[in-house]
């Protein structure tokens, strides 16, 4: 069925430009720079939903949060979130976002139906898993390259209620980070680790799992959201922080082990609650090191990484472990792929920080794994090459009126 007749079209100029939703994305996949940014915030209307079926009908710049907040008390839920809901739904298709029950129910573009691509040359292309369903699979993951994403129809799933009963299980080392994480994949949708890359390597963490349930009571949501309120001229985490830090965060954990009741907001998305949470790491920022490599070498990879951390002296504080399930991705660059992807925040320390990633990238290069783009912003050209290997068909989808400083970075254009 094609997609409703209600569309506004941007106005496209000559020079180079690149769609921009709501700029979440850590690396430099939304940023155009001596270029031009399309923002979609405008596009951010429901055009229609369908309360017996749950299929949602969205222009492409409507945050996750807008969903969720107007849909829940409906008992509708969008099946696959990332770990923030303040992204667009253009985005989200456009990087096919990954949340923490991969394993279950895939990636986003697994869930969308159809989409409306407008390309630079005026042509329109409406397309789907079964509808043009190369352009689907080189939009889903492709970046914002093939065309500014305008439209969207999605999947969403049932719900009894906003909550989930969870369960947090501490674990000391990386065999038995891997034994729950395999033994939790039958009977829990949600699963994840905060994982202490400051543990010599050995991997000690909390290990998160959780499935909605019906209930007709629960935690409400706290009011009010806290801000960092301004930039510290160093970063807060550092060298004199980070095992301190690290220490008193897996103890404080670990003493709230066990199961509870909680919201789907704080279970999904705990940052979203201390607004500008970025400032922390000073005027230099931070980068992620998000990277992904096949199960079979898995544990010996995050193992050697965590390795080469420890050797490093350098640290991060927001490092999250999970496993991916055996679904192939929909998309021809998405990120997702059966295996383990580790993800950690470090600060701007300049060549040292850069040392430290060229001895991950060996090792994920080794491993056979990726880098996911969406929060990259300095994989060596080599490694995205031999991460995605469908770079060459995804090529002749691309929108030559569309560049990023991603792609002129890793594609040359």
């Amino acid at each position: 069925m094609p997609l409703s007749d209600r569309m506004r079209l941007p106005v496209f100029s000559e020079e180079l430009g690149l769609a921009y939703g709501n700029g979440r994305s850590y690396g430099d996949v939304c940023l155009n720079p001596d270029g031009v940014l399309w923002t979609t915030k405008g596009l951010d209307h429901f055009i229609a939903f369908d309360d017996e079926t749950g299929v949602l009908e969205c222009e492409a710049g409507l945050l996750l949060r807008d969903i969720q907040q107007t849909l829940v008390p409906r008992g509708w839920m969008l099946p696959v979130t990332p770990g923030t809901q303040l992204i667009t739904i253009g985005g989200a298709i456009a990087n096919d976002v990954h949340g923490k029950n991969h394993h279950v129910m895939g990636s986003f573009g697994d869930h969308v139906l159809a989409l409306r691509l407008l390309r630079t040359n005026g042509e329109v292309i409406e397309c789907g898993p079964t509808e043009k369903a190369d352009w689907f699979a080189a939009t889903v993951g492709g970046m914002g390259l093939t065309g500014l994403i305008a439209q969207a129809r999605i999947q969403l799933r049932k719900i009894a209620g906003p909550w989930l009963e969870t369960e947090n299980i501490p674990y000391t080392n990386l065999d038995a980070f891997f034994k729950l994480a395999d033994g939790s994949e039958a009977a829990w949708e949600h699963t994840v680790s905060w994982i202490d890359c400051m543990s010599r390597g050995e991997g000690r963490g909390i290990f998160m799992r959780g499935n909605h349930v019906a209930a007709q009571e629960g935690p409400q949501l706290k009011q009010g959201k806290k801000t960092v309120p301004m930039v510290p001229p160093i970063s807060l985490v550092n060298r004199a922080t980070l095992k301190p830090f690290n220490f008193a965060y897996y103890h404080f954990q670990a003493l709230k082990s066990g199961k509870s009741r909680i919201h789907y907001e704080p279970f999904f998305y705990p940052l979203d609650n201390l607004l500008e949470w970025n400032r922390i790491y000073g005027p230099r920022g931070f980068y992620q090191y998000q990277s992904v490599v096949p199960r079979p070498v898995g544990q010996d990879a995050v193992r050697a990484m965590l390795q080469e951390i420890a050797r490093s002296g350098e640290g991060s504080f927001l490092g999250v472990l999970k496993t991916f399930g055996s679904r192939k991705p929909i998309g021809m660059m998405s990120f997702t792929q059966p295996g383990v992807t580790l993800a950690l925040d470090f600060p701007n320390h300049g060549e040292r920080t850069h040392v430290l990633f060229a001895r991950l990238d060996a090792i994920v290069r080794d491993a056979g794994g990726r880098i996911y783009a969406a929060k990259d912003a300095r994989m060596p050209r080599d490694l995205f090459e031999s991460g995605y290997p469908r770079l060459s068909d995804f090529l002749q989808y691309r929108d030559r009126g569309i560049s990023s400083a991603m792609s002129r970075r890793l594609m040359g254009s």
